[in-house]
């Protein structure tokens, strides 16, 4: 015999002492499942049978249980359990939390549980025991029904406890974790069918016989309310009842259908709100109302899809309720989260449940129509006001897309109008970020690496720059990774050479790089708009802007705000010329870019330490070379000490003029990246990456892409953006290699400052896991910039070759897979602190300890 309870239950074991609970809880149950009342009593007292902390033993219990439910874990009480009342304080803990209580009940002969006792020194109690509690079981166990079980199964005897073989967990009808789609999610319906069938016509499905079907197997789910308001309910259903039976479609009930289906059943029920439309059409157009009844009755309060990614309800549901089942999830799926009372249009006075919602399922509903598809933390309502005379719409699912048609007419008066502006939900939402959701030790999962962890204090030292010195938050949707260096050269007088970023990848198994030219700037993320009111209505800052450029820490590039807008005017300006607006169909964008010359973010740090260390080692050199030359003259025209002089002053002298070669050749070095910036034509800006816009992250582009993306610009305006040179590289062709070596050595003899090579691939995946997004290989001269005027003399070479590059390509890796998911999760419209989440996480590893030369 196999017993069946539902997956997420709390099982009492129910039976007087030496029935056989605990040992039937041990075969069938696992010993995390079972919380037991005498193993609770020891945990308090030390002792399994002192009765005396009854009480104490209970209170354990219960939280025990409360802490497993909450988490959706089954879980097995062995107890007694056979009080009324006791079971009733543990069947209210399962409806707190939507788990559906079950029943398994010992009813073994009494002499059996004597005979058993007898045997266990531990139970010293009388006979008089046992017999109480047969009275208790043979009173207490009828009813179990009324008590609010849902499973109750009854063993006799000892031999049919033997004949289990197991438990079965069924599933309950809401759970389709297993189920990924895709699928297509439509909005209130309510009787429009014209509009029904033009907007899954435009969705790609076909429909025979009433049934819809698409050729690449999407399915359909509605959100409820098929009927009432709209011309043609019965058609509607129709082709929902034919499509569910198809398999082509799924369903979750709405209020206006579960009031329908009571009408249905006889039910006295006010034919109000479009009722008594529907039954007039039905009158018209009969259809069996046998069919309609199993159909509607069996329709499931909601759906668990994709591994708990999706939750459909009609009118939403909190996390909490989400995979559950009592009455009160239905209600809340039927009707949300109200007050009970009544606004000033005669409607029930709802709550906005999805403001304050936190869970990491995505939730798409409907039930309060708004004028547009209403985004808010990670929920999405879909219900446009078709029969309002609005439009139908339809959720695209993984795709995240919405796709409408509008409707032919107002079919209905509202009895409020529709709400508007909903894409201002989130954004009003977001305008005060709450600083629990972003501190603390962080585990973030993302779709490209299953957990990244960033340390506490990291995080506070982030929260402190995002704070005091960021752009508005609104704009700060990515932060770019850092970039190792190629391995170290072996090649006498070099520090880093090509060879060692093309030997990284082929270990990797990666076939093909691109490498591009270095620019002497500084690294820039730049958000640009289409049009400035994008900025109040996509972003929600609070006045029309362009948009913003930052640098990799989030800091504001330009502190005159006229020469950033001007440039970003610019920019959309050549994007329009070169139609990529309409084409990657956007009127946002971020860009990844190089920002000319270095010294518009970096004067100060140049003149501070650069120049001053110029100068002053150039004053030194000088200073000591003249003073060794006018001792080497005395001494060679002077005593007997002139051969021993000599050869201690010649090699002095020799040293501090190399030395002040080198000075001269580091103050050239970083002049490349200086020039006066007094109007906008003097600033370059070169960007690289076309990182995502309203479709979507492009990082499912090739860097080829990319790069071509990156060339229309330049041809749009030349002025500005000046062309990046670059090129594919095959790693299997010897020539190939030695000739992409060849170009890097001519680009950095010429003062450039190297090259960056990246997989073709935006995102690789390598031997051992995610490859490096890019290696830079830096010339000889700009590395005399970063390690200092004398760094490529022999003895310090030797000691610069043994840097360690593990822990910065692990830095690397880490904040490449969390920028790629921070844009990921703008795009898709989650809440702007799920965002932060992945750019606080950059930006907090930029304060782990990592040598900042390389």
């Amino acid at each position: 015999m196999t017993i069946r309870i539902p997956e997420l239950s709390l099982v009492l074991l129910i039976g007087p002492s030496g029935s056989g609970k605990s040992t039937f809880a041990r075969k069938h149950f696992k010993p995390t499942e079972v919380v037991s009342s005498d193993v609770c009593r020891g945990m308090v007292s030390d002792d399994e049978n002192d009765q005396s902390v009854t009480p104490q033993a209970f209170e354990l219990l219960n939280f025990i249980l409360r802490q497993r439910l909450a988490l959706a874990k089954l879980t097995v009480v062995d107890a007694t359990n056979l009080n009324p009342e006791d079971r009733a304080k543990l069947v209210a803990i399962a409806r707190e939390y939507h788990a559906l209580p079950s029943a398994i009940v010992f009813r073994i002969d009494e002499s059996i549980c004597h005979e058993r006792n007898a045997k266990r020194p531990d139970r010293d109690f009388g006979p008089q025991v046992i017999k109480r509690q047969f009275g208790q079981l043979r009173r207490g166990v009828r009813g179990l029904k009324n008590e609010g079980f849902r499973s109750v199964t009854h063993l006799r005897s000892p031999e049919e406890v033997d004949a289990v073989t197991g438990i079965q967990r069924d599933p309950l009808w809401n759970n389709r974790r297993d189920d990924h789609g895709p699928f297509d999610i439509i909005g209130d319906v309510h009787g429009c069918y014209d509009e029904l069938r033009t907007l899954i016509g435009k969705l790609g499905y076909g429909v025979e016989g009433h049934v819809a079907s698409h050729p690449e197997g999407r399915r359909l789910v509605f959100v409820g309310d098929l009927v009432d308001r709209g011309p043609d309910s019965p058609n509607v259903l129709r082709l929902v009842m034919a499509s569910m039976d198809a398999g082509t479609a799924l369903c979750v009930p709405g209020n206006h259908d579960v009031k329908f289906l009571r009408w249905l059943n006889g039910k006295k029920v006010q034919p109000t709100h479009g009722l008594a439309d529907t039954i007039a059409q039905l009158q018209a157009d009969p259809i069996d109302q046998r069919d309609l009844i199993k159909v509607l009755d069996g329709l499931v309060s909601h759906f668990v899809f994709d591994n708990g990614k999706l939750v459909v309800a009609h009118a939403g549901l909190k996390e909490s309720m989400q995979g559950r089942g009592s009455g009160k999830v239905r209600e809340f799926c039927l009707y949300g989260d109200t007050t009970g009372e009544r606004d000033e249009y005669g409607l029930p006075e709802r709550l906005d449940w999805a403001s304050d919602y936190r869970g990491k399922a995505l939730v798409v509903y409907g039930h309060t129509p708004f004028t547009a598809p209403r985004w808010l933390n990670h929920t999405v309502n879909i219900d446009t006001g078709c029969c309002f005379g609005g439009a139908l719409t339809a959720l695209r699912y993984p795709e995240l897309e919405t796709v409408s048609v509008p409707a032919q007419r107002m079919y209905a008066e509202p009895a409020r109008p529709l709400r508007e502006e909903p894409t201002a939900a989130q954004l009003a939402n977001d305008r005060l970020l709450d600083l629990d959701d972003l501190r603390g030790k962080r585990q973030i999962h993302t779709s490209l690496r299953p957990a990244v962890t960033v340390r506490e204090e990291n995080v506070l030292a982030a929260l402190e720059v995002m704070s005091r010195f960021a752009v508005d938050p609104r704009w700060l949707i990515y932060l770019p990774p850092t970039m190792s260096p190629c391995g170290t050269s072996e090649v006498e007088g070099w520090l880093e050479r090509p060879e060692e970023a093309f030997d990284y990848y082929r270990q990797q198994g990666i076939a093909h790089v691109v490498c591009e030219e270095k620019h002497m700037g500084s690294r820039a993320v730049a958000v640009v708009c289409r049009d400035p009111a994008v900025a109040i209505s996509r972003f929600g800052v609070r006045q029309e802007r362009r948009g913003v450029i930052y640098t990799r820490t989030g800091r504001p590039f330009f502190n005159d705000m006229a020469l950033e807008q001007a440039l970003l005017d610019r920019l959309a300006a050549a994007l329009e010329t070169s139609g990529l607006w309409d084409e990657l169909a956007t009127d946002w964008l971020c860009l990844d870019c190089e920002l000319m010359p270095w010294s518009v973010k970096a004067r100060d740090l140049i003149q501070s330490q650069y120049a001053s260390v110029a100068a002053a080692g150039e004053a030194h050199s000088a200073m000591l070379s003249a003073m060794l030359s006018a001792m080497l003259g005395r001494a060679m025209s002077g005593d007997h000490l002139e051969a021993d002089a000599k050869a201690m002053l010649a090699p002095l002298l020799e040293r501090s003029e190399a030395r002040a070669g080198m000075l001269d050749r580091y103050r050239r070095a970083y002049r490349h990246y200086c020039w006066d910036v007094v109007r906008l034509e003097d600033l370059k800006l070169a960007p690289f990456h076309f990182l995502a816009g309203e479709g979507g992250a492009f990082h499912d582009r090739d860097h080829l892409w990319h790069m071509a993306h990156a060339g229309r610009l330049q041809a749009a305006d030349p002025e500005l953006f000046p062309a990046t040179r670059w090129r594919e590289v095959d790693l299997s062709d010897d020539a190939a290699v030695a000739d992409a070596t060849a170009w890097w050595e001519a680009l950095t003899e010429s003062g450039g400052e190297g090259m960056v090579v990246k997989p073709r691939e935006f995102v690789a995946k390598g031997l051992r896991g995610i490859a490096q997004p890019a290696v830079k290989c830096r010339g000889r001269e700009y590395l005399r910039i970063i390690y200092g005027p004398e760094y490529d003399a022999p003895e310090n070479l030797a000691r610069l070759r043994q840097r360690g590059l593990g822990h910065k390509r692990s830095m690397a890796e880490r904040e490449f897979v969390l920028g790629l998911e921070a844009l990921d999760r703008f795009t898709a419209m989650r809440p702007l602190r799920e965002v932060h989440e992945c750019v606080l996480a950059v930006l907090a590893m930029e304060s782990e300890p990592v040598d900042p030369r390389l």
